[in-house]
């Protein structure tokens, strides 16, 4: 979408012109920049959105050759489809933007795509970003409607996240400052949900399940900083888990 052809973050996130070596066309709902100073995207044209969702079709079927066992559709952070989903960056006037259920076609066709191919009886997640936390953005009530429609085309879960779409948005960013959302949508649409966001201890980890606020818990930069964070989340809540052979003797005494 239009946040790609970039540098990586600790090189700057500087844009690579299609020009460029490693550059290429970066792609919109609309010719709407993410940062105003950057080239404008090309808006995607009918045959340019049929091939994107082949292109996700064709992903799962690699997906499936690897032996994955479960994929998740990234719909969050101001990528490709979330763009497609929030009235700030898709200003279509086609049957792809405009109401609630163009903005959100492009999403459901691609999980129809996906579901031609990926087998029912495997788990298929969609990540979302429940509100733009902007003025007149994607919001969780849209998130929440969404999510009965994901339901309904055989979607298991929904990876709560937040944010990302546009440089101006106002987060307020603290610990379990996502939780709230994974509980409404599980509430609200029925569905199983997978919470997000500076969870960083078992204890809060296990309040989130056993308060029913979610299904699952997701972590990125927890995991990071202690990879083996599961292990002294075992120990700290006083489950015994399998280790791995080369660190049994590091075990929790």
């Amino acid at each position: 979408g239009r946040k790609s052809s970039h540098t990586e973050s600790w090189n700057g996130s500087k844009l690579i012109l299609p020009t460029e070596n490693e550059g290429w066309e970066r792609v919109a709902p609309s010719d709407i920049s993410y940062q105003e100073d950057t080239l404008l995207p090309l808006a995607l044209d009918l045959k340019g959105i049929n091939k994107v969702i082949d292109d996700f079709k064709t992903a799962t079927i690699r997906s499936l050759n690897a032996g994955f066992k479960v994929i998740e559709i990234h719909a969050a952070h101001g990528y490709l489809i979330h763009q497609f989903l929030s009235p700030l960056s898709n200003k279509r006037s086609d049957n792809y933007g405009g109401s609630f259920e163009n903005r959100i076609r492009f999403l459901l066709e691609i999980i129809d795509a996906v579901n031609e191919v990926w087998p029912q009886d495997l788990p298929l997640f969609v990540r979302i970003s429940a509100s733009d936390w902007a003025d007149g953005g994607w919001d969780l009530e849209q998130t929440i409607q969404l999510s009965k429609l994901l339901k309904e085309k055989n979607v298991d879960l929904i990876d709560c996240s937040s944010g990302g779409l546009v440089s101006y948005q106002k987060i307020d960013s603290k610990p379990l400052y996502q939780v709230h959302f994974a509980k409404a949508i599980k509430k609200e649409a029925q569905i199983l949900t997978g919470a997000v966001g500076l969870i960083t201890t078992s204890e809060e980890s296990e309040k989130i399940l056993e308060d029913n606020e979610a299904d699952f818990i997701f972590m990125a930069r927890e995991l990071l900083r202690d990879p083996y964070f599961p292990l002294r989340a075992a120990h700290e809540l006083d489950v015994k888990v399998k280790w791995p052979l080369q660190y049994e003797r590091a075990k929790y005494r």
